[in-house]
């Protein structure tokens, strides 16, 4: 739970610093016409800061994936397994219809893999050490094609986008609330206050972490598709085998960042209020859905 938090605190961040960088140039005092709100302006406004933190996490997703996750690159394979790992990405890559992703290793006693990039064609493969200590062969390729299959379904670009709308969303409605204190509450009249300012970063903090909920519900949705893009690369009795050998683990964990959490194998459920703000269904559901053909 603590990761999610820290990445909704992220994204929040994002929204925060841009609107302070709005503010500072002065482009916020656009908004005002007669007194009122020029609601173009505003929604235009609030689409260029939305977009602007969840494209510049995209871009920059493989480089914070290296250097966060200590992610070391197969350039050349030096042992039976890594050539075994390569060769196994390189052929379901071609099944998908996808240019091979780089792959790589990361050191976590944790089972987890995740996939991440700016597109398709470019993207990041990468597994870590307790996956391959804890899993067989097979278990370990279903796993590759459950994240071969977030790569050629391109959730990385629609999560992007959908965290983009989300995110214009609640600076659009933060800014109507901050503008509707300043005139009623402080009875400003003319301009903008500090009244309006404050409050309308606090409604965007607050705002984010329940829009968030959308956004971890469609990457709940999202594993369940990838479930059975990894199904068709292997089979679904090794999809479904490799979502066991996780249970058989303890809980399993998010991984150490909120973007790679979201296209990890495994998260940390939670329960109640917690469960809204996870990236990923318990794993009993995904494999019912798996072994009755729901996905």
């Amino acid at each position: 739970m603590m990761r999610i938090l820290l990445f909704l605190a992220t994204n929040a961040a994002i929204l925060v610093v841009i609107s302070v960088v709005f503010r500072l140039l002065g482009i916020d005092g656009l908004l005002l016409e007669s007194g009122g709100m020029n609601m173009g302006a505003l929604l235009i406004m609030a689409a260029i800061i939305g977009f602007s933190g969840s494209l510049i996490s995209l871009f920059l997703s493989k480089t914070m994936a290296k250097r966060g996750m200590g992610v070391q690159i197969i350039e050349q394979p030096s042992t039976p397994f890594e050539r075994w790992l390569m060769e196994t990405v390189a052929r379901q890559s071609e099944q998908a219809g996808i240019r091979m992703p780089e792959v790589g290793i990361f050191d976590s006693p944790e089972p987890n893999a995740f996939a991440t990039g700016w597109n398709r064609n470019d993207a990041l493969v990468a597994v870590s050490t307790g996956l391959l200590q804890h899993m067989t062969k097979d278990e370990v390729e279903a796993v590759v094609g459950h994240e071969i299959s977030h790569v050629a379904n391109g959730d990385m670009v629609t999560l992007a986008l959908i965290q983009g709308v989300v995110n214009t969303f609640v600076v659009f409605l933060a800014r109507i609330i901050g503008h509707t204190v300043d005139r009623v509450v402080f009875k400003n009249e003319e301009g903008h206050g500090i009244a309006y300012f404050v409050v309308s970063i606090i409604a965007e903090i607050l705002l984010s972490f329940l829009a968030s909920m959308i956004v971890m519900w469609f990457s709940r949705y999202r594993e369940f598709r990838a479930d059975a893009g990894g199904a068709q690369l292997t089979s679904r009795t090794q999809m479904a085998n490799a979502l066991r050998a996780l249970q058989r683990v303890h809980q399993p964990h998010d991984l150490p960042a909120g973007e790679f959490a979201a296209f990890g194998i495994s998260g940390n459920i939670g329960d109640g209020l917690k469960a809204l703000f996870a990236s990923h269904p318990p794993l009993e559901q995904r494999i019912a859905a798996l072994e009755q053909g729901r996905n």
